[in-house]
């Protein structure tokens, strides 16, 4: 067992369930940010810190059980592609950290906590694909060896617990490939937990065509993942995916879908916000499921964070 407390059970045994923040990506772009850049969110990092530090605090204002830092397209190979040096680049990795922490603990400062554990700092860890930036997170068969993925994520991984953070968060991973990869790395670090999350081709298959079931059952014994489940997925699938889980892991089941658009690559825009089911229709539905730890990811708002915290726990707002 690692040798520190797992942050998700110590939140689940004082609440019923977990509130994830939503997107920041997009949150940014709604502060008038331009990510059409392959470091995507990461490039605020460089030019505008203090809006990720400001989309943090709103999202635990608005309920948040934690923060996801801006590092899933933050990497050593991506920053050196920009012409910036290894130490250069692993400054910016701790930096997102240091950013979301600052938040939780200003936000902290102010609450009026109530019975309300303190939020944690989740570090986020995409996938290999989103250094790409070419949607491989999406595939998921980059064509590449377990050393090159080893290699790609272990630095990053060690600069992000440096800093502090309380889970890390491996997040819309794409193939069995990379969650192994990942899950062998996180042995490395034997103080650190992390949660599990992939992107779904369907409800019962993650992106490179791998079952649900069989992935949720290879790591449901790993002891330091935390929990298990899948983000940046259509609304639609996640109730029947939740069910696969449930059936073929103990371990928590965390969520975090988009808004519920779909997204037209001729036009380059969302679509369907009118009609779609969105998070806060929908999140009592999953939370009666199986799930516990509940959010959003693309498009997703600070507004409808707090929806969805009314939903599912008491909180003062």
């Amino acid at each position: 067992m690692p040798n520190t407390e797992n942050p998700v059970e110590h939140i689940l045994r004082e609440q019923a369930v977990f509130i994830l923040d939503g997107a920041l990506a997009t949150e940014l772009e709604r502060h008038g940010c331009n990510l059409d850049d392959p470091l995507w969110s990461a490039r605020v990092l460089m030019e505008k810190p203090e809006l990720i530090y400001q989309v943090h605090l709103d999202y635990f204002r608005a309920g948040a059980d934690c923060a996801i830092t801006s590092s899933y397209q933050a990497s050593v190979a991506g920053f050196k592609a920009r012409g910036l040096t290894e130490p250069e680049a692993l400054h910016y990795i701790r930096e997102t950290v240091e950013l979301a922490k600052r938040a939780r603990d200003d936000f902290w400062n102010e609450a009026d906590q109530g019975s309300r554990s303190k939020p944690l700092v989740a570090a986020s860890v995409g996938p290999y694909g989103a250094y790409l930036a070419d949607g491989s997170e999406y595939v998921g068969n980059y064509g590449v060896s377990d050393t090159v993925l080893a290699d790609f994520h272990r630095d990053r991984m060690e600069a992000l617990l440096e800093a502090g953070a309380d889970i890390l968060a491996f997040e819309t991973i794409p193939s069995l490939q990379e969650a192994s990869v990942l899950a062998e790395l996180l042995v490395e670090f034997p103080e650190a937990w992390a949660w599990l999350s992939f992107s779904m081709k369907d409800a019962k298959t993650i992106s490179d065509g791998s079952s649900l079931a069989e992935c949720a059952k290879l790591f449901s014994d790993h002891e330091q993942i935390a929990a298990i489940g899948l983000n940046c997925a259509p609304t639609e699938i996640v109730t029947e995916a939740i069910g696969v889980l449930k059936s073929h892991t103990q371990k928590p089941i965390i969520v975090y879908p988009n808004s519920g658009e779909t997204y037209d690559l001729e036009t380059r825009s969302w679509q369907g916000r009118e009609a779609c089911d969105g998070i806060t229709a929908l999140a009592s539905e999953w939370h009666a499921a199986g799930a516990r730890l509940i959010g959003g990811c693309c498009r997703t708002t600070p507004e409808e964070i707090a929806a969805v915290a009314r939903q599912l726990r008491i909180i003062n707002i």
